[in-house]
């Protein structure tokens, strides 16, 4: 349920509801740090956490074919590639969907050395985006499901993290039993073949990991397994499917975004960009109400009136809260209507780069903050630009063809969108 302070803002402490009258007595200098800070902070340090980058081989040969993620050793294999993009979803190994995006892969996580002699145990390895904070807790997840074709369900899933020394490892398909996971599954044998079951848990950083290696680090001996699928028997191997891995500060902060004003029929964005493992942290509500609207980090509104919107995040079990209030703005709704008939961007289609602005340079006062949204509504890019006498030129040298939104924001929160269509 959701915990509200009547006639005040609720600010989320440890000790739960902190009331204060109003966020304008936060400092303006204080307010746009704390923006500046959200934008750039990572959330989720995994790189390529959906696996939805792919190598230009990933045609060629499937194995090891996404980006940031690969074995211990390159003369091995560690991951799979499943896509739906590529034609192998579903396919002879399963009928599993990926849980978020187009793709996932698969991987083996157990073998006994008896009945299983040409197969070996593989340890999916991502280089994070950044080295983990000392003495910083996180909470680290990631998806399986049991292939259609897996022989046994196990109980032994981990996740271990490690600096540079993870490169002297040598034989990287047996079982890794003197490695420490910081992450151990601590559930029943995962015998499910449909539906994707979290493996998750809480650590403590000492401010060295720079890798991260997904694998099941028990001996066979203690590695607890049960037959699901007994048509490839005598052969017990264990093949799964994996999908959408995060490793988040458990004290990350909830965030719905700044208290702003728009013209009516405007929209703005409110709360964090949509990534692997915020999103499902975070369930949205529009106060007064209980019934949410949306499960995800971050998403446009276009509020009819005044509206206040908080956003719930529970990572890991710990639940922080945040709200956002978008004002009406009648009286800038004329210079809105004004400056998105004046506004125009050349040439069309643009290529290397492209010209924005207007013949009646009062109308920019303020809109310095300028967006480029694909036709996905994913952020392609935000930066400051400068208008000299109502115009300005921005790079698009690294922007695919293809058609996009421009969206001008001013430091009320007021915004004017305009097409830009890109042609390489």
């Amino acid at each position: 349920m959701v915990k509200m302070c009547q006639k005040s803002y609720l600010l989320q402490n440890s000790k739960g509801c902190f009331l204060i009258k109003s966020k304008k007595v936060v400092t303006s200098f204080l307010l746009f740090i704390f923006s500046l800070s959200v934008k750039t902070q990572i959330i989720n340090y995994v790189n390529n956490p959906s696996f939805e980058q792919v190598l230009a081989t990933s045609t060629a040969s499937p194995y090891d074919a996404v980006k940031f993620w690969g074995p211990i050793d390159t003369t091995k294999n560690a991951n799979y590639l499943f896509s739906k993009l590529l034609g192998t979803v579903p396919n002879a190994l399963g009928y599993q969907y990926p849980k978020s995006g187009n793709n996932f892969i698969g991987s083996q996580f157990y073998c006994h050395p008896t009945t299983c002699v040409n197969l070996t145990r593989w340890y999916p390895r991502n280089r994070l985006k950044q080295i983990l904070k000392p003495n910083t807790t996180y909470c680290a997840k990631y998806y399986i499901v049991n292939t259609n074709n897996c022989v046994v369900g196990i109980d032994s899933y981990g996740m271990f993290f490690a600096d540079s020394n993870l490169d002297t490892i040598k034989y990287c398909s047996i079982p890794l039993t003197y490695i420490n996971a910081q992450i151990e599954y601590q559930g029943n044998i995962i015998s499910d073949t449909l539906n994707w079951v979290p493996i998750t848990g809480t650590f403590v950083a000492n401010g060295s990991e720079k890798y991260m290696m997904l694998g099941n680090f028990r001996t066979n001996a203690a590695t607890n397994t049960l037959v699901i699928n007994p048509t490839y028997l005598p052969s017990l191997g264990t093949d799964i499917l994996i999908d959408d891995v995060s490793v988040i500060e458990l004290n990350l902060p909830a965030f719905a975004g700044q208290d702003t004003s728009v013209a009516p029929g405007s929209s703005v964005f409110i709360g964090r960009q949509p990534d692997v493992g915020i999103d499902e942290a975070c369930v949205w509500y529009r106060l007064p109400g209980a019934t949410p609207l949306d499960t995800i980090a971050g998403f446009w509104v276009n509020p009819a009136a005044t509206t206040t919107y908080v956003v719930v995040q529970t990572i890991c079990g710990l639940v922080k809260n945040d709200t956002v209030v978008i004002h009406m703005n009648l009286v800038g709704l004329e210079k809105i209507k004004m400056l998105t008939a004046e506004l125009k961007i050349y040439p069309v289609p643009a290529g290397d780069y492209f010209s924005i602005g207007v013949t009646n340079e009062g109308l920019l006062n303020g809109f310095n903050n300028l967006q480029i949204i694909n036709s996905l509504g994913q952020l392609i890019r935000e930066e400051e630009i400068k208008f000299i006498e109502g115009q300005a030129k921005v790079k698009t040298i690294e922007i695919s063809a293809g058609c996009y939104s421009v969206i001008l924001w001013n430091e009320n929160g007021e915004n004017v969108s305009k097409k830009l269509l890109i042609a390489k």
